[in-house]
């Protein structure tokens, strides 16, 4: 054995001391490069956590967490899956006021581009070191180019999200609107953002955010309503006008109108107490469309058939009081003549023999005395005496005494008319279902089928031939109520209404007219009262609503009565 040969030959305790120092070596590398990015990671974890409490600190950068927070909302659709309400992006302007190096050369080159800006308030903005101020939300297309062309240091765009109404006024109080931070403060918007609160609690099923929202509300109708009313506010002179279409076997409503409205995409002037939604909250008594469920009550409570008569002869005196007939025949009347030519006294006499108790508990059976539950938050409560006594009794019979909503009406109209079931008002979509599940009955089926002929009669003979449309067959009742002006009944302020179903045999809508303060006119004769005003508008809203809603018209003469009566009330 050679030398070098020696030298390379190791005993086995000395190869394994060798292989022990490399371990060793290797070990000692991989502990240091652990310890490396451990060292990495937790300098950046607290740095991350400056940042946050940083950011949590200012106020400027809170706003721009929740306004994120709350971007994305959900479509709106129509029935058929128009397009009601929508969200688009859209830049807003803001600058980090540290790094504005002139002030004044940036307000002299911004105000011309955003003249709506408040300079004072500007050069505040501008002068203070805050990193973060905006500028002006929601910059128009045209204005963000000129901007950005203008090239001012320190400022920029943020990217964010505006809800828009393709319809503008159209549906605006089903609608309803949000704030500049996309949340919903008023109708369906309001009430969608319940949905997502409760949805978060738990209190809900868990549900696609995004998903569109689908109303019962049919666009085409709804737009023929809300013209329809608007050129009889024209015609009439009229302060306000309301109107609500409802299937009658559902409780869907298919269109809502108030007016005068407002554009939800602009609504600076939504609060005015003009503007509100005058079907759901506000409350007024309106006239002998009351006498609809005073006759139902009589008959299905049974202290009345449709061949009962009544003493109309003379006034009905209580005490100071006196109720009279607008048009008094003066002798008995039946059942039919009392509803055709719209007699107080009659009907004042049939709710007597109700008594109070009876009255006021079938009222309760007709949620007379609670708000209707929809899912729109404004509704109002109705109003009623707070000593309930026989008079009061009496006039609420005819629509006096008592102050309800528009749709307390329109839904109370649907059970009369659908074979005596009460369905809770919705502006979701429903099936009939969905809506047999929750409907309570409130009268019997015969007494809704003598209702029905009641109703057609009025509007073939009684005080509502001008409500009669072309081709349909329609059923209805006139109102006609003064207002309480400085605690008196005025009669030169009347609302007028008109509670409608159509067909007549067959229903399947039900349609409520509603005119504030309309004014008399030489086509009236100078009359103001329902059967000039209210009744007509009724009649061509549904020529206009029944071939949109798939009702044919019939081509016999739906109208055998050659003449229109003038009796009017």
């Amino acid at each position: 054995m050679t030398l070098s040969d020696q030298e390379f030959v190791a005993t086995p305790d000395a190869g394994e001391a060798a292989a022990n120092v490399v371990s060793g070596v290797h070990r000692g590398r991989i502990i240091l490069a652990i310890a490396g990015f451990a060292l990495c990671f937790a300098v950046i974890s607290i740095r991350l956590v400056d940042l946050s409490l940083a950011l949590k600190d200012k106020p400027e950068n809170r706003t721009r967490v929740s306004s994120s927070a709350v971007l994305s909302r959900p479509d709106i659709v129509d029935r058929n899956g128009h397009v009601l309400a929508t969200d688009i992006k859209i830049a807003s302007l803001f600058a980090d006021a540290s790094k504005v190096l002139d002030v004044d050369e940036a307000i002299e080159l911004l105000t011309p581009v955003l003249p709506e800006l408040n300079v004072e308030n500007l050069r505040r903005k501008l002068s203070s070191d805050k990193k973060f101020v905006w500028i002006k939300r929601e910059l128009t297309p045209r204005q963000q180019a000129e901007i950005h062309n203008l090239g001012i240091p320190a400022f920029g765009f943020k990217s964010e999200i505006r809800r828009v109404y393709p319809t503008g006024r159209t549906a605006s109080h089903v609608l309803g609107h949000v704030n500049i931070d996309n949340q919903g403060i008023a109708g369906m918007e309001k009430y969608v953002d319940s949905l997502k609160r409760n949805d978060i609690t738990g209190s809900l099923p868990t549900i696609n955010p995004l998903a569109p929202v689908e109303l019962s509300i049919d666009l085409r109708v709804q737009y023929a309503l809300r013209d329809e009313l608007n050129k009889a506010l024209e015609k009439h002179r009229a302060i306000g006008a309301a109107g609500v279409v409802m299937d009658v076997r559902t409780g869907e409503i298919i269109a809502m109108s108030s007016l005068p409205d407002y554009d939800p995409n602009a609504p600076s002037n939504a609060l005015e107490q003009k503007r509100m939604n005058r079907v759901t909250a506000g409350v007024y008594e309106l006239g002998s469309t009351f006498k609809t469920i005073t006759t139902a009550m009589a008959l299905d409570l049974g202290v009345a058939t449709i061949d009962s008569k009544f003493d109309a002869r003379a006034p009905i005196r209580v005490g100071r009081f006196k109720i009279s007939d607008f048009h008094a025949k003066r002798r008995i009347l039946s059942v039919p003549e009392i509803f055709m030519y719209s007699s107080n006294i009659g009907t004042a006499k049939m709710a007597i023999k109700v008594g109070i108790e009876g009255h006021k508990a079938f009222l309760k059976q007709l949620h007379m005395f609670e708000r209707v539950k929809t899912e729109l938050p404004e509704s109002a409560l109705p109003l009623w005496p707070r000593k309930w006594k026989l008079i009061s009794t009496m006039t609420i019979a005819f629509g006096h005494g008592l102050s309800v909503t528009p749709l307390h009406l329109a839904a109370a109209g649907t059970a009369i008319v659908n074979g005596g079931l009460y369905i809770r008002p919705t502006l979701l979509k429903r099936d009939q279902i969905a809506a047999h599940s929750i409907a309570e009955r409130v009268i019997r089926p015969e007494t809704s089928r003598h209702m029905r002929d009641l109703l057609k009669l009025n509007v073939d003979k009684g005080t509502a031939t001008k409500a009669r449309a072309e081709g349909y067959s329609v059923g209805g009742k006139t109102g006609t109520a003064e207002k309480a002006v400085n605690g008196r009944y005025s009669k030169s302020a009347l609302l007028t209404s008109f509670l409608a179903t159509f067909p007549a045999d067959q229903p399947q809508y039900i349609l409520l007219v509603v005119l504030d303060e309309p004014k008399g006119s030489k086509e009236t004769h100078g009359y103001a009262t329902a059967g000039w005003n209210a009744a007509p508008t009724t009649g061509q809203v549904i020529r206009r609503i029944a071939p949109m809603l798939r009702i044919l018209p019939k081509l016999e003469n739906d109208n055998p009565l050659g003449e229109e009566s003038s009796e009017i009330n």
